[in-house]
Formats: structure tokens, C-alpha cells, sequence
């Protein structure tokens, strides 16, 4: 393996380890969080971390990076950082325990309605490629019908190689 794998200061290296050049520690991120222009830094990692507590990525009782691991691993400020932790235990996505880093926070299972409004962005943006493309309603929902099936073949196993597709 070469040191440069291991360096610190590789753009998006983010696994446990210590750097053997900087002896830094690294952990890793529980999220991946592509940061877009158009909307603040800490509401794009709230809503990262908010996807993937919610989708059962992160359970109850999980270990959340500390404000000092999200700045350094994100390269974000370290206010930014503290926001996005604070906005989190605000809506009680993590709880903060005494002399650790934030955890997530036992609640009850995330309802229909929040599951689906992480969708909002993401559907919204097909919505406006399929009208610049002048597609039908119709075509789009038998589209995503299509990879649904697929996407559940998959999951279940199963193969289905007279469809094709990856």
C-alpha cells in the first residue's frame, strides 16, 4: 500500500485508520454528503445525516461523529460542524451523553411521511427533466415501475436476465 493512500491529506480518504505520515486519526463518515451550491453547508450535511438515520443507515445507540470528526473528515468549518450536530439534537435525531460523542437517538420508526419527504429533491428534479424532455406522466411512472422490479429482483436474489439492464 503507498503512503499516499494513507495520507491525511488524500481528498475523501475516509476510513479508520492512523495517517502514518501525520499520525492523525481518521473515522469514518456514516453518510456520504455531495455538497451543492445553491444551499448552506450545515443543511446539506443535516440533511445527509437526516437520510441516512432515517432510511435505518445509522440505528438508535450508534456512535455520530463528534463536531471536531465532521469538520476535519468533511472539511467544514468547525461552527458549520456544531450546527449540524445542535440542529440534529434540536429535532432529536441524536442525543448528546456526557463526556462522548453524540449517539442516535432511540425514537420511535420514521413514519410514511418522512421517509417520503427525503424524496422532495430528488423528485422534484425528475419531475423538471422529464418536462424539459417532454415526457409523459405516464412514461416517467412506467420508468420508475420498470426499476422498481428490477431493484427488487436484485434485493430478493432472484435474477432476471430477459430484461437486460446492469
Amino acid at each position: 500500500m503507498q503512503a499516499e493512500e494513507w495520507c491525511c491529506e488524500t481528498p475523501g480518504r475516509l476510513v479508520e485508520s492512523s495517517c502514518i505520515i501525520c499520525n492523525n486519526t481518521h473515522q469514518m463518515i456514516p453518510f456520504h454528503v455531495d455538497f451543492a451550491p445553491g444551499s448552506p453547508l450545515y443543511e446539506q450535511v443535516v440533511y445527509a445525516a437526516t437520510k441516512a438515520i432515517v432510511s435505518g443507515r445509522l440505528s438508535p445507540g450508534d456512535d455520530f461523529p463528534s463536531v471536531r470528526v465532521l469538520s476535519r473528515e468533511l472539511k467544514i468549518n468547525p461552527n458549520t460542524a456544531h450546527k449540524v450536530v445542535t440542529r440534529l439534537v434540536d429535532v432529536g435525531l441524536l442525543e448528546i451523553r456526557q463526556g462522548s460523542a453524540p449517539v442516535v437517538a432511540n425514537r420511535p420508526a420514521p413514519s410514511k411521511d418522512e421517509k417520503t419527504n427525503l424524496l422532495q429533491s430528488e423528485v422534484e428534479h425528475l419531475v423538471v427533466e422529464a418536462k424539459r424532455l417532454r415526457i409523459e406522466l405516464d412514461d416517467v411512472q412506467g420508468a420508475i415501475a420498470r426499476h422498481w422490479a428490477r431493484l427488487t429482483l436484485k434485493t430478493e436474489g432472484k435474477s432476471d436476465s430477459s430484461k437486460g439492464g446492469r
